[in-house]
Formats: C-alpha cells, structure tokens, sequence
C-alpha cells in the first residue's frame, strides 16, 4: 500500500488515502492503453475486476480520474495530475524489489544506465566491458538519448543513471550530478575533401561557408555548433541534418560535408576520416554521472558509478 498526501488537479487539491499498488497499476494501464478492455489484457486481470479496483481507486480519491464515452476514453484533470506520481511510485517499486532480489556480491540485478549516443560510442564500451567481466550476472540496459530526454526518464524513475551533458537542461528536476569529464571537439572530413581551415587547427569562423552534417534537434552537440558559429557572427549552412552519430560520421565519409563531433568519438573513426583540433579557445562540453537525489541507485548500479567515476 502507499500513502499520497495531495494531488493538485489545477481547481482544487485532492487528499488521497491509503490505495493499493494494483489499484495503481491498473489505473496506469488503462491510462496508456486508453481502454479498459485493453488494459486488463496487458495486467492479466478479468476486465470487471480492473473496472472495479479503477472505480473503488476513484472512491478513494474523490475524483473521476476517467471520462468514460463510447470508444474514447480520456483522462480527466484528477487523472492527469496522478498519472505520473503513479509511473513514478510503481517505478521506484520495481528498482526497490530488483535491490532485494539481488544475490550476495552483485551475481544478479540489473543497471539501467542513459547516455547520449556519442558516450555509447566513445567511452561506454571499454566501461562496460570490464564491468561485465567483473559482473557478468548483471543485465546492463543501456538507453540512448539526448541530455534532455535522459533527464525526464531518471525524473520518472526509468533510470538508475544517465550521463548528461552540463549544465541541465531548465527546469531540471532534483538531481545529483558529478562532474566526469571535460572533452575537446573536433572537426572531422573526409581525406578526399579540402582540409577545412588552414594548419593544423580550425577556428570556428572557418566554418563559414563549409557544408555541416548536423545532428537532430534537441542533440546537445547541434546546440553547441550552431551557438558557436552564432557567436562568431555567421548561420551554419547544413548539408544535411537530422542523424544520429553513426549516421553523422557515415554522411561525412561520404564527402557529404564536415562535423564537429567530441574527441573521444574521433580517436575511434579510424583512417577514413580526417580528424582536426579546434583552435583555442576551442569548444568543450562537460560530462556529469545523474541520479536522482530522492532515491539511492541500486547496489548494481552503484557499483557501476563508482567504475566510472575511477575510470
């Protein structure tokens, strides 16, 4: 059972009693499903039962937390207002049953680790390696995503941990950050194409004019680029835009255009791609190790930050 003091609906707070976690459960599955039918399938539970326990859940709280019409159901203000409290307690009961469920000196559990994909490129692997010779019990699941995106699912209880970008995106939730590393970008072309800039380095106003493969909307490494070459006065002119890191790094080997991408990513690309500082000040990103500060990270998981950190 759990206890919920309020709930503010936007007219008016409403006090919650003690309610069950299948009552919970169902009210969520009946949420995404938008369908009774449909949710008592997914919870494995006879549709009258699960109509019920909503009803009984509803009684409790005081509020409809559905519009019920024929063929449409859709939440009511009451239901919107439980309805990520509810993913988030029925969260933090599934991290809660995978820590007692471990066996002794970590030979089973899981991590749910978030990164941004050019983390899983560059310094994810060789991690992850050793800890899963050390722990080969544990399931490591690992989620790819922009700082923004890893943010709201530590917030709701979908990670252990995630390595963001700094500074948080606003309005960032209560999080625990430590800072890992501070990486250089560089810019990298294809060997056939004219070497952008001149000497060994470029400078952020060579950029001018070159053709960009730029990453997708809300990718930490687009917001960085386009506000450096703002800052120096000109638009970026893209070639092509909207990959991820694999997609980015192919499009430039294929002399489509150049990228500023994190050093790490670089010094794995191999010989078919030419790889050139930035000129100082350069550009830079800081990398932080999330948790949530409200909830500890399971043993597993750790385990695992303490890898990291000691890298």
């Amino acid at each position: 059972m759990v206890r919920l003091i309020s709930i503010g609906t936007g007219y008016r707070a409403i006090t919650v009693g003690v309610m069950q976690f299948q009552q919970l459960q169902y009210f969520v599955a009946v949420a995404e499903t938008r369908h009774f039918t449909r949710a008592a399938e997914v919870v494995h539970v006879a549709q009258p039962s699960l109509s019920q326990q909503i009803r009984s859940l509803e009684r409790e709280l005081g509020a409809d937390l559905f519009l019920r019409a024929r063929g449409n159901i859709t939440l009511t203000d009451a239901g919107e207002a439980l309805l990520p409290l509810a993913r988030r307690i029925l969260a933090d009961a599934d991290t809660a049953r995978q820590e007692v469920h471990e066996l002794a000196q970590l030979k089973s559990g899981r991590v749910r680790l978030g990164a941004t994909p050019s983390l899983c490129t560059g310094l994810l692997p060789d991690v992850l390696r050793t800890f899963h010779d050390r722990y080969p019990g544990i399931r490591l699941m690992i989620e790819e995503g922009g700082s923004h995106d890893l943010v709201r699912e530590l917030a709701r209880g979908a990670l252990d941990l995630a390595l963001v970008v700094l500074p948080l995106p606003a309005p960032a939730p209560a999080l625990t950050t430590v800072e890992l590393l501070r990486e250089d970008l560089v810019v990298v072309s294809s060997p056939d194409a004219p070497q952008p800039g001149r000497g060994r380095s470029v400078r952020i106003s060579d950029l001018e004019g070159e053709r960009l493969v730029m990453f997708r909307h809300g990718y930490d490494l687009r917001e960085l680029t386009v506000a450096a070459c703002r800052a120096e006065g000109f638009e970026p002119d893209f070639a092509v835009e909207g990959g991820e890191m694999d997609a980015v790094l192919g499009f430039v080997r294929a002399g489509l255009g150049v990228a500023v991408v994190p050093h790490m990513v670089a010094t794995r690309v191999g010989a078919d791609l030419r790889v050139t500082p930035l000129a100082r000040p350069g550009l830079h990103r800081t990398i932080a190790l999330a948790h949530r500060s409200d909830v500890a990270p399971p043993r597993a998981a750790r385990e695992l930050q303490r890898m990291l950190l000691e890298r």
